[in-house]
């Protein structure tokens, strides 16, 4: 969606998360777990039983024997807005990040907006509440407020760049709404701790109550994942959803 006012600002309720390249399979948590009883075995062996290897990755689960499911690769591209970025780079045991830079390059006019599915009001006092709906007056202000504020940060962005002043001092008048991108690299263990604080899920055995937009950043990691290793994402819902 493209508002009036500058032509080139455009308006997103949406994230986008892309699995680039990965080694993690089911298998790299087997060969982990067993070679400290068994030693080194190759991938025949290890498939010759699939109960057997659903029953071990079951195990590890249950009883918290995390290292085995360290030993695997994800790197995902997402773009979302900074204020998501924020929070995500809380994760730091087994990720690693780069974003892109506001001071080598000129950032693009794309800004977060929430679509009429984002509940808008908090109920209650901090660690005891809810969200819920909010009006169509309050869904109309939201947008039109933010449209307003991220055309005036942006024109005042370009106007210190057209004055000769460096990026890096220039990005500071645009806001956690802006959108970036990032290339972010984990592991099956560390994802599973992200997920467990960053979802809400039916399955959990730990409620949690994360923002809605890292939340959707966090299904569609999941979804990518559960494709890659279907056991141990079995395992994990089937284990209340706790990282091990």
């Amino acid at each position: 969606m493209t508002p009036a006012g500058d032509p080139n600002l455009s308006l997103r309720s949406d994230v986008t998360v892309e699995l680039v390249k990965s080694s993690a399979s089911d298998a790299d948590v087997l060969f982990a777990a067993r070679v400290s009883t068994l030693g080194e075995q190759s991938l025949e062996e290890l498939q010759k039983d699939p109960e057997r290897s659903k029953g071990l990755i079951n195990y590890l689960m249950r009883d918290r024997h995390g290292s085995p499911f360290e030993h695997n690769s994800m790197t995902f591209f997402i773009s979302a807005p900074i204020f998501v970025f924020r929070e995500f780079m809380r994760h730091r045991v087994g990720w690693s990040y780069n974003e892109e830079s506001g001071r080598y390059r000129e950032l693009q006019p794309v800004f977060y907006t929430p679509d009429r599915t984002r509940k808008l009001v908090q109920q209650g006092r901090p660690g005891k509440y809810v969200f819920v709906e909010g009006t169509s007056g309050q869904h109309a202000t939201v947008s039109r407020v933010l449209e307003e504020s991220y055309q005036q940060a942006y024109a005042a962005y370009q106007k210190l760049l057209a004055e000769g002043v460096a990026r890096e001092v220039a990005r500071s008048v645009l806001p956690v709404g802006l959108f970036s991108s990032m290339y972010a690299t984990c592991n099956a263990r560390s994802l599973m701790h992200f997920l467990g604080l960053r979802t809400q899920h039916e399955l959990a055995k730990v409620p949690s109550f994360p923002q809605r937009e890292i939340e959707m950043v966090g299904e569609r990691m999941e979804a990518e994942w559960a494709k890659l290793m279907p056991l141990t994402y079995a395992a994990f819902n089937a284990n209340g959803r706790v990282a091990p």
